[in-house]
Protein backbone atom coordinates (compact mmCIF):
# COMPACT_ATOMS: atom_id res chain seq x y z
CA UNK A 1 0.00 0.00 0.00
CA UNK A 2 2.92 2.31 0.62
CA UNK A 3 3.96 2.06 -3.04
CA UNK A 4 0.54 2.19 -4.70
CA UNK A 5 -1.17 4.54 -2.24
CA UNK A 6 -3.90 1.89 -1.87
CA UNK A 7 -5.08 2.81 -5.38
CA UNK A 8 -6.27 -0.74 -6.10
CA UNK A 9 -8.12 -0.98 -2.79
CA UNK A 10 -9.79 2.33 -3.61
CA UNK A 11 -10.94 0.84 -6.92
CA UNK A 12 -12.35 -2.18 -5.11
CA UNK A 13 -14.20 0.07 -2.65
CA UNK A 14 -15.60 2.25 -5.43
CA UNK A 15 -16.77 -0.81 -7.37
CA UNK A 16 -18.39 -2.38 -4.31
CA UNK A 17 -20.44 0.76 -3.70
CA UNK A 18 -21.25 1.17 -7.39
CA UNK A 19 -22.30 -2.42 -8.00
CA UNK A 20 -24.78 -2.34 -5.12
CA UNK A 21 -25.85 1.30 -5.38
CA UNK A 22 -25.98 1.32 -9.17
CA UNK A 23 -28.87 -1.16 -9.10
CA UNK A 24 -28.01 -2.50 -12.54
CA UNK A 25 -27.98 0.90 -14.25
CA UNK A 26 -24.83 1.68 -16.27
CA UNK A 27 -24.78 5.47 -15.83
CA UNK A 28 -25.62 5.29 -12.13
CA UNK A 29 -22.89 2.69 -11.60
CA UNK A 30 -20.30 4.86 -13.38
CA UNK A 31 -21.42 7.93 -11.43
CA UNK A 32 -21.09 6.18 -8.07
CA UNK A 33 -17.59 4.99 -8.99
CA UNK A 34 -16.53 8.63 -9.42
CA UNK A 35 -17.85 9.63 -5.97
CA UNK A 36 -14.85 9.99 -3.61
CA UNK A 37 -16.87 8.93 -0.56
CA UNK A 38 -17.01 5.32 0.60
CA UNK A 39 -20.28 3.82 1.78
CA UNK A 40 -20.91 0.90 4.13
CA UNK A 41 -20.73 -1.66 1.31
CA UNK A 42 -17.24 -0.44 0.38
CA UNK A 43 -16.07 -0.65 3.98
CA UNK A 44 -17.53 -4.13 4.45
CA UNK A 45 -15.95 -5.45 1.24
CA UNK A 46 -12.55 -3.99 2.13
CA UNK A 47 -12.68 -5.54 5.61
CA UNK A 48 -13.64 -8.97 4.25
CA UNK A 49 -11.01 -8.94 1.48
CA UNK A 50 -8.22 -7.75 3.78
CA UNK A 51 -9.15 -10.32 6.45
CA UNK A 52 -9.19 -13.11 3.86
CA UNK A 53 -5.78 -12.02 2.59
CA UNK A 54 -4.37 -11.84 6.11
CA UNK A 55 -5.71 -15.28 7.05
CA UNK A 56 -4.31 -16.78 3.84
CA UNK A 57 -0.92 -15.12 4.39
CA UNK A 58 -0.72 -16.53 7.92
CA UNK A 59 -1.79 -20.00 6.76
CA UNK A 60 0.78 -20.06 3.96
CA UNK A 61 3.61 -18.92 6.24
CA UNK A 62 2.65 -21.42 8.96
CA UNK A 63 2.57 -24.21 6.35
CA UNK A 64 6.11 -23.33 5.27
CA UNK A 65 5.06 -21.91 1.91
CA UNK A 66 6.33 -18.38 2.39
CA UNK A 67 7.70 -18.24 -1.15
CA UNK A 68 4.18 -18.74 -2.48
CA UNK A 69 3.36 -15.25 -1.19
CA UNK A 70 5.09 -13.93 -4.31
CA UNK A 71 2.54 -15.64 -6.56
CA UNK A 72 -0.59 -13.59 -5.80
CA UNK A 73 0.75 -10.10 -6.52
CA UNK A 74 2.77 -11.36 -9.49
CA UNK A 75 -0.18 -13.14 -11.11
CA UNK A 76 -2.64 -10.33 -10.33
CA UNK A 77 -0.40 -7.77 -11.97
CA UNK A 78 0.09 -10.01 -15.00
CA UNK A 79 -3.69 -10.13 -15.36
CA UNK A 80 -3.91 -6.36 -15.79
CA UNK A 81 -2.50 -6.17 -19.34
CA UNK A 82 -4.73 -9.09 -20.31
CA UNK A 83 -7.75 -7.23 -18.95
CA UNK A 84 -6.76 -4.05 -20.81
CA UNK A 85 -6.14 -5.96 -24.07
CA UNK A 86 -9.49 -7.76 -24.01
CA UNK A 87 -11.93 -5.28 -22.48
CA UNK A 88 -13.14 -1.92 -23.83
CA UNK A 89 -12.20 1.07 -21.69
CA UNK A 90 -15.33 3.14 -21.05
CA UNK A 91 -13.93 6.47 -19.82
CA UNK A 92 -12.22 8.58 -22.48
CA UNK A 93 -10.11 10.51 -19.97
CA UNK A 94 -9.71 8.02 -17.12
CA UNK A 95 -6.36 7.00 -15.62
CA UNK A 96 -6.15 3.90 -17.78
CA UNK A 97 -7.40 5.38 -21.06
CA UNK A 98 -3.90 6.07 -22.41
CA UNK A 99 -2.71 2.62 -21.38
CA UNK A 100 -5.71 0.94 -22.98
CA UNK A 101 -5.19 2.86 -26.22
CA UNK A 102 -1.44 2.23 -26.51
CA UNK A 103 -0.80 -1.23 -25.09
CA UNK A 104 1.39 -3.21 -27.53
CA UNK A 105 -0.76 -6.34 -27.83
CA UNK A 106 1.57 -8.78 -29.60
CA UNK A 107 4.55 -8.02 -27.38
CA UNK A 108 2.40 -8.08 -24.24
CA UNK A 109 1.00 -11.49 -25.20
CA UNK A 110 4.55 -12.86 -25.41
CA UNK A 111 5.44 -11.29 -22.05
CA UNK A 112 2.35 -12.82 -20.43
CA UNK A 113 3.08 -16.28 -21.85
CA UNK A 114 6.69 -16.04 -20.65
CA UNK A 115 5.49 -15.02 -17.18
CA UNK A 116 3.08 -17.97 -17.06
CA UNK A 117 5.86 -20.38 -18.02
CA UNK A 118 8.24 -18.92 -15.42
CA UNK A 119 5.55 -19.09 -12.73
CA UNK A 120 4.95 -22.78 -13.39
CA UNK A 121 8.69 -23.55 -13.65
CA UNK A 122 9.49 -21.76 -10.38
CA UNK A 123 6.44 -22.74 -8.34
CA UNK A 124 5.21 -25.95 -9.98
CA UNK A 125 1.63 -26.90 -9.24
CA UNK A 126 1.16 -23.85 -7.00
CA UNK A 127 1.95 -21.62 -9.98
CA UNK A 128 -0.51 -23.55 -12.13
CA UNK A 129 -3.23 -23.33 -9.48
CA UNK A 130 -2.62 -19.61 -9.12
CA UNK A 131 -2.92 -19.08 -12.87
CA UNK A 132 -6.14 -21.12 -13.07
CA UNK A 133 -7.75 -19.27 -10.17
CA UNK A 134 -6.69 -15.92 -11.62
CA UNK A 135 -8.08 -16.85 -15.02
CA UNK A 136 -11.40 -17.87 -13.50
CA UNK A 137 -11.70 -14.70 -11.40
CA UNK A 138 -10.74 -12.55 -14.39
CA UNK A 139 -13.33 -14.18 -16.65
CA UNK A 140 -16.15 -13.88 -14.11
CA UNK A 141 -15.40 -10.25 -13.27
CA UNK A 142 -14.81 -9.25 -16.90
CA UNK A 143 -18.17 -10.72 -17.85
CA UNK A 144 -19.88 -8.79 -15.05
CA UNK A 145 -18.18 -5.54 -16.12
CA UNK A 146 -19.20 -5.94 -19.74
CA UNK A 147 -22.79 -6.69 -18.76
CA UNK A 148 -23.04 -3.78 -16.33
CA UNK A 149 -20.99 -0.96 -17.85
CA UNK A 150 -20.03 -2.31 -21.31
CA UNK A 151 -16.33 -2.44 -20.45
CA UNK A 152 -13.90 -1.45 -17.74
CA UNK A 153 -12.58 1.57 -15.84
CA UNK A 154 -9.52 2.14 -13.69
CA UNK A 155 -11.65 1.35 -10.64
CA UNK A 156 -12.75 -1.98 -12.06
CA UNK A 157 -9.12 -2.80 -12.93
CA UNK A 158 -8.14 -2.13 -9.31
CA UNK A 159 -11.00 -4.30 -8.08
CA UNK A 160 -9.99 -7.13 -10.41
CA UNK A 161 -6.38 -6.94 -9.20
CA UNK A 162 -7.39 -7.06 -5.53
CA UNK A 163 -9.89 -9.89 -6.03
CA UNK A 164 -7.42 -11.97 -8.05
CA UNK A 165 -4.80 -11.52 -5.31
CA UNK A 166 -7.34 -12.57 -2.70
CA UNK A 167 -8.57 -15.54 -4.71
CA UNK A 168 -5.07 -16.82 -5.43
CA UNK A 169 -3.98 -16.48 -1.79
CA UNK A 170 -7.08 -18.24 -0.47
CA UNK A 171 -6.80 -21.04 -3.05
CA UNK A 172 -3.15 -21.64 -2.20
CA UNK A 173 -3.89 -21.58 1.54
CA UNK A 174 -6.57 -24.25 1.15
Amino acid sequence: MAISGALHLDGLADCADAWVGGQGDRERTLSIMKDPRSGPVAVAVLVVVLLLKFAALVALIEAGHGMWLLLAPWIARCAMPLLFMTTPYVRANGLGAALAANLPGAMMTRVLLLNAAVLVLLFGAAGGVGLLVAGFVLLVLRRAMIRRIAGMTGDTAGAVLELIECGVLVALAI
